[in-house]
């Protein structure tokens, strides 16, 4: 345990208390195994009216089990699933999409994390050859990995484009909230051009919880065979779709992003300042990258935890959370401000 709020991740928080008192809640009594309970038919139904989802929606229990369950409903053996290089499925899931799914990533560079129709096109070379993998699907994280948000023209025009050249779109949705909230938009809005998406429950105050949505009406049938054969099938399903339950309720799910992205331009705001500190990414939800002095970024991790995101040119990530307060903030200003002002 640590006395101080960590930066180091939105998963370091713990579970907001709407969410626990529904686990809570959830808990009395009996009810049917496997997703055949009333909990998880009201959470299913929320979320596809708020999403406007023409599919089903199925609860799994972190987001690499999402983002493969979510594409392997498009995808065949020999096809193969364009994104971005600094995409969660390409750096942080260890394999899982290749190993478990047997399907080749095609990454593309992108400097801010987002893919557009150009940078995808650069992708499609070899269609109709047999000795090259097939590109089928194209996958987007909403919020990116370096925290900056698609636009909701950017989301339409991508889908223009993968409809047009007969591509599957498929979104990583763990930080959807954040992006809701910074666009000041419905999830319909963010959900209409994709075929399948994950909604994120836990970086946004559940325990352990993310909801994969289909909006395409094609792809229903083999989910509960491909999600059961991923080891994703909950027998207590009633607990995993509380946890929704409880942030669906009284837009929980929104009052908490709104919070953290408040927090992230707070922290941003303060750091602006500091000399050694430069900030590299737009502050679009909640997370801040900035390059820092190399020599303050070991004490000050001691201090507070974060990561190092570029180890070559000093960049760290700073995330803020539900219940990151703004004391917590202003406090870890105070920190980087002495760091940097101890050497001048």
């Amino acid at each position: 345990m640590t006395s101080r709020k960590s930066f180091g991740s939105d998963n370091h928080a713990g579970a907001h208390d709407a969410v626990l008192r529904m686990i809570s809640a959830a808990n009395a009594g009996d009810a049917h195994a496997y997703g055949a309970d009333a909990w998880t038919a009201r959470a299913s139904a929320e979320i596809r009216g708020l999403l406007a989802a023409r599919g089903g929606v199925y609860f799994v229990f972190n987001g690499t089990a999402a983002n493969v369950l979510g594409l392997s409903l498009l995808l065949r053996p020999h096809e193969a699933v364009i994104c971005a290089d600094s995409a969660h499925l390409n750096v942080d899931e260890c394999g899982a999409p290749e190993r478990v799914l047997g399907s080749k990533l095609l990454p593309v560079a992108s400097r801010d994390g987002k893919l557009t129709p150009e940078l995808v096109a650069t992708r499609l070379g070899g269609r109709g050859d047999e000795h090259r993998v097939q590109p089928r699907a194209v996958a987007i994280a909403q919020v990116t990995e370096l925290g900056t948000c698609y636009t909701l023209d950017e989301l339409h025009r991508l889908g223009e484009f993968c409809r047009a050249h007969d591509l599957r779109l498929y979104m990583d949705g763990a930080r959807l909230a954040n992006a809701a909230a910074h666009l000041n938009c419905d999830l319909a809005d963010l959900a209409a051009h994709v075929d399948v998406l994950s909604f994120g429950g836990t970086k946004n105050g559940a325990v352990g919880v993310e909801a994969v949505v289909l909006m395409a009406e094609d792809l229903d049938g083999s989910v509960p065979f491909q999600r059961k054969q991923q080891m994703q099938l909950a027998s207590k399903m009633r607990f995993l779709a509380a946890q929704f339950i409880g942030l669906l309720e009284d837009g929980v799910w929104l009052k908490n992003a709104r919070h953290a992205n408040a927090m992230a331009q707070r922290l941003a705001a303060g750091v602006r300042e500091i000399p050694g500190v430069e900030l590299q990414q737009p502050v679009e939800a909640n997370a801040v990258f900035a390059a820092m002095d190399p020599r303050d970024i070991e004490p000050l991790q001691r201090l507070w935890g974060f990561h190092v995101w570029d180890e070559q040119d000093h960049v760290v990530r700073w995330m803020t959370a539900f219940d990151t307060s703004e004391t917590d903030v202003d406090a870890f200003i105070a920190s980087l401000r002495e760091a940097a002002l101890s050497r001048v």
